[in-house]
């Protein structure tokens, strides 16, 4: 099995886990030496040059592509999330067709579907409408699969979290590790969030799934929770009561623009709220519910 991006916040975690599942892992990196040697072989495999991955994919059963440019990374001209999450992905399917691999699983993202907030619940049936230059990039991907003669799946992750977790999630975990009450027990938005021990899952389901698949599959925790349950959530973990008082959203919403933090104040305020429905079909089984979850992740 052939890993791309394992040196990312994801590709760290399944370079753990997948090992656990019995897959052997080859990881593909310019810089071999930066990875755990117990967990994997690491050949070269860069994907600025996927035209010379011949030997680096020789024999892989399937390749997880997991590398790419997060969306966190705003300000990057468009033209650089073409290059490095869409060709850069559909040349890698290139070459694992040419080697021979069965299955070719791209780490996409509900933002190829939709911008940060949507006012109904996501499908895959849906029209995609990606709102920014990270998602158009990634459904770009998706559309390029889809005309190679490979079978491959495209999961649309959701926001993914666990330890060692940064931007969104990491700044709503400082809110909760707060040692005061909040003002947030009003908020009604929800959100579809991703464990990572759930989308080892995920992956561990769609490569065994029976193909061929060939199709986008949305990846989500079953549940989607407001902003005041995850709060709870992360405060139960630190066996702290959920502490939040209710202020109405519009004195919040207010007092955001007031204080030039309006793209904070919608980031909690809005819902995004995704349905892994088919890939529950497909027989994946999350391990965790994401309360569970986001109270081991106030504890790490």
């Amino acid at each position: 099995m052939a890993l791309t991006g394992a040196t990312g916040f994801i590709g760290q975690h399944l370079l753990r886990e997948l090992p656990k599942r019995g897959y052997r892992l080859r990881v593909l990196l310019r810089r071999p030496s930066a990875v755990p040697m117990e967990a994997a072989s690491a050949v070269v495999g860069d994907l600025a040059r996927p035209q010379n991955m011949a030997a680096a994919l020789a024999d892989v059963d399937a390749v997880i592509h997991s590398a790419g440019v997060a969306h966190a990374m705003s300000g990057l001209p468009e033209d650089d999330y073409r290059v490095l999450n869409t060709e850069a992905t559909i040349a890698l399917a290139r070459a694992a067709q040419r080697a021979g691999a069965k299955r070719f699983v791209f780490l996409s993202s509900i933002r190829a579907q939709s911008g940060p907030t949507a006012d109904h619940v996501l499908s895959e049936d849906l029209p995609p409408q990606p709102t920014d230059a990270y998602g158009r990039s990634k459904l770009a991907a998706e559309q390029g699969l889809a005309e190679l003669n490979l079978d491959w799946v495209a999961l649309r992750l959701v926001l993914v979290y666990g330890a060692g977790v940064k931007g969104n999630m990491a700044e709503l975990l400082r809110f909760a590790r707060a040692p005061y009450p909040l003002p947030l027990g009003a908020l009604t938005g929800r959100r579809s969030l991703l464990a990572l021990d759930n989308l080892v899952a995920a992956i561990d389901t769609v490569l065994a799934a029976p193909g061929p698949l060939r199709r986008p599959l949305i990846a989500a925790d079953a549940v989607p929770l407001s902003i005041p349950e995850m709060i709870a959530a992360m405060r139960r973990g630190l066996g702290r009561s959920a502490g939040l008082f209710p202020v109405p959203p519009t004195l919040l919403r207010t007092a955001a623009r007031a204080a030039g933090r309006m793209e904070i104040y919608e980031r909690l305020a809005g819902s995004l709220v995704a349905d892994p429905a088919a890939l529950i079909r497909l027989g994946w089984k999350p391990p965790v519910t994401t309360a569970q979850a986001l109270a081991a992740l106030a504890r790490s």
